[in-house]
């Protein structure tokens, strides 16, 4: 939706989508149901703190029941005895309903490859946006609430977002393609040869 200003007595009227409008509402309105287990607990009470002013995104008003939120923050390790609690929490939740995983270990399980931890919450509920990182940084964790926005105004439930690190070394870009089977990087043969001879 673009601006539009007017000055001293003039009027005018605007046309859009109910869908859009709906859309833009949702965006800005979030009521955020934390869920928070672990260390990353802290970076998200940094985030959500006066510094770095979550509140200019319509997504400051915390809500301690399910029944009143529709963005739900997984924040730390989810242990399998947490498990049939987080889903009864996120199928309490209001319509639509947003999920977003908060560090390593709420999206992949982290370093605690054992039995009794979760690999990954969206073996549980599906998640809308990942945030990597042990813990991630406030500004990762504002990166993904912007994902989240755009992905509300789109209207659009079906991709999932990652949350990319700020910079990633070129040696690793190129070794991720070529396991990916992408663009794998072009080995200049001349050089090859010239290191055999």
């Amino acid at each position: 939706m673009g601006s539009l200003s007017l000055q001293g007595g003039e009027t005018g009227y605007a046309l859009t989508r109910f869908d859009a409008l709906l859309a833009w509402a949702r965006k800005y309105s979030l009521f955020q149901y934390p869920f928070a287990t672990a260390c990353c607990g802290m970076e998200f009470m940094a985030a959500a703190g006066p510094r770095y002013d979550i509140a200019r995104f319509g997504a400051e008003a915390p809500r301690f029941s399910p029944r009143q939120a529709d963005l739900l923050w997984v924040v730390g390790t989810i242990s399998q005895r947490q498990a049939p609690i987080l889903k009864r929490i996120y199928d309490q939740m209001a319509e639509p309903k947003w999920v977003i995983a908060f560090g390593t270990c709420a999206s992949c399980g982290g370093f605690y490859d054992n039995y009794t931890t979760v690999p990954g919450i969206d073996k549980i509920i599906p998640v809308d946006v990942y945030i990597p990182g042990c813990p991630p940084r406030p500004e990762a964790v504002l990166d993904a609430l912007m994902l989240l926005q755009e992905k509300i105004s789109q209207g659009g439930r079906t991709d999932k977002l990652v949350v990319p690190p700020a910079r990633i070394p070129e040696h690793l870009n190129k070794l991720r393609l070529s396991k990916e089977g992408g663009a794998a990087p072009q080995q200049d043969q001349s050089k090859e040869k010239a290191k055999h001879e």
